[in-house]
């Protein structure tokens, strides 16, 4: 035991005068000794704080744990008649947890309806296209069956229905929707959401081209939102470029021939 400082205190009642010499040392004010008992009768140390329960303590924090994790066994329906056995904390945590379940049980929904290019007919055009779910992508081809560029469309919208779950695809033989429509003007892809067109491709040309691949169409819907593609730049860039090229060698072999021809021609005053 180290002295450190000395005090002195008077006591009085109607008997007896007690003066005390008190000297204080470097101690724990908790610890259980007699000194620190008179201590504390004389109100030098506060009264002794009461040693916690170190085993209740863990039994009602991992039942607190227990509470708050417990939402992730519930369904959803669950969690709704629960939410009011939880503090406001928990709450949060709850709702958040809540609307992860509730995304990936629309998402799964959607994945048992779709994945596939499925065939409708016209009398299902409004229901299946117009009247969509409102956060929907719907991309429909108008085809015929005679017409090879629509076959070969048909191919490719059945790997990107397969790889972009959440969009819905759909094809429809052209007639059983439009009478009359012009086979110049096949394929024909339009694309839907919340009921209206957002983008169509009318033709061969601007489907694509003969020779359009999977990752060109998908691009092209990318492009527009329809579906979220991981590719970083258009597939056919080349291409384009190539033919951008081409034209303006044409139109200088154009200016060139222009002016050649020009200079040829005899000068008639």
């Amino acid at each position: 035991m180290q002295w450190v400082t000395s005090s002195t205190f008077q006591f009085k009642n109607e008997k007896t005068l007690l003066v005390l010499t008190l000297f204080t040392y470097e101690n724990d004010p908790n610890e259980d000794t007699e000194w620190n008992d008179v201590l504390r009768k004389f109100g030098i140390l506060p009264p002794k704080e009461e040693p916690k329960d170190e085993t209740e303590e863990m039994v009602l924090r991992l039942q607190k744990e227990a509470e708050v994790k417990q939402y992730e066994r519930m369904s959803l329906k669950e969690l709704k008649e629960a939410e009011d056995d939880f503090d406001e904390a928990d709450r949060k945590a709850v709702e958040m947890y809540r609307q992860q379940r509730l995304q990936e049980w629309k998402r799964l929904q959607r994945r048992q309806k779709y994945g596939e290019l499925r065939e409708i007919s016209g009398e299902q055009y409004v229901k299946e296209v117009t009247n969509a779910p409102e956060d929907v992508w719907v991309i429909i081809h108008l085809y015929r069956s005679s017409i090879p560029m629509c076959l070969l469309v048909n191919e490719h919208l059945s790997q990107l229905a397969r790889k972009f779950l959440e969009a819905k695809f759909v094809k429809a033989i052209v007639n059983s929707c439009i009478q009359n429509y012009h086979d110049r003007c096949l394929p024909t892809i339009l694309v839907y959401k919340t009921g209206e067109i957002k983008a169509r491709f009318i033709g061969v040309a601007e489907c694509g081209g003969m020779y359009l691949k999977v990752e060109e169409l998908e691009w092209k819907l990318a492009e527009v939102g329809a579906i979220e593609s991981d590719l970083e730049e258009n597939p056919k860039k080349d291409i384009i470029n190539m033919m951008t090229l081409s034209m303006q060698n044409i139109s200088v072999h154009e200016n060139i021939n222009t002016k050649s021809s020009d200079a040829l021609k005899p000068h008639i005053p």
